[in-house]
């Protein structure tokens, strides 16, 4: 599990190419939303009022979707504001778009509980897009990166243990980052997802990340307490993938 205090936190630069506006958007705006007294949309935090995901397991078309300031996050098109989220996270925050609607885009969401959403109108945002998707397969304990459609590899996991599981479910790559107090991984990716059993974990808030493992042994086994873990190889590669990028965690 993901311990996020004590490490050095930095912006990760979005690889996916230069920003677009998003085409024909209506010329609405949120700017008469009072964010003073909304909760933000963290690793942190927990949003009750978030819709769930209810295509857990569905593939997007790569689109990502970035707040370039404190930006509301609403319940619905049109509908109530819920919370609000900022420019940065654990690096850049892109958030993979699930669903579009009249001027409007449904996100996956950092914050607690799994499965969170919620709706940002697109005039708010940044329009980008990621060709790739990650799949991690408990079952089998694997993970594969997909680029395009097509398999770049596929490689041996370890993942949480019975009493610790690996939560299923679509989610996404929410950041990168080094913690210079710790050895057993050179990169850390955390997700946008949470243990369902832990509420913390070694001072954090029990977010689920990737991250290698100094024994080779770990991989194919119930070895951690939510994590992934993954060999150097896949980590070499997973470090190239953009921010947003959708992780989608079946039990096959």
């Amino acid at each position: 599990m993901l311990v996020l205090t004590g490490v050095m936190w930095f912006s990760s630069t979005s690889t996916t190419g230069a920003p677009q506006a998003a085409p024909g958007e209506p010329a609405e705006t949120t700017e008469d939303v009072a964010l003073a007294g909304l909760p933000e949309s963290t690793t942190h935090d927990t949003i009750e009022a978030a819709p769930t995901d209810t295509a857990r397991q569905q593939t997007t078309d790569g689109t990502v979707v970035h707040p370039p300031e404190m930006t509301p996050i609403f319940d619905a098109p049109d509908g109530t504001p819920i919370a609000k989220i900022g420019p940065e996270q654990l690096g850049d925050t892109w958030l993979p778009v699930i669903a579009t609607r009249d001027g409007w885009s449904q996100v996956l969401l950092p914050s607690k509980p799994n499965g969170s959403t919620g709706w940002v109108l697109n005039a708010d945002v940044v329009r980008d897009s990621t060709p790739y998707l990650i799949r991690v397969h408990l079952g089998a304990r694997t993970i594969e990166l997909v680029r395009d459609g097509q398999s770049l590899g596929e490689w041996p996991i370890g993942i949480g243990k019975n009493e610790t599981p690996t939560p299923a479910g679509r989610t996404f790559l929410l950041g990168s980052f080094t913690d210079p107090d710790q050895e057993f991984s050179p990169v850390i990716l955390p997700l946008g997802a949470h243990s369902d059993t832990l509420d913390s974990f070694g001072g954090g808030p029990g977010t689920v990340a990737i991250h290698t493992w100094p024994t080779s042994s770990v991989f194919g086994t119930r070895s951690s307490h939510g994590c992934i873990q993954v060999p150097e190889d896949a980590l070499n590669h997973l470090t190239e993938v953009p921010l947003g990028t959708l992780v989608l965690v079946d039990q096959h």
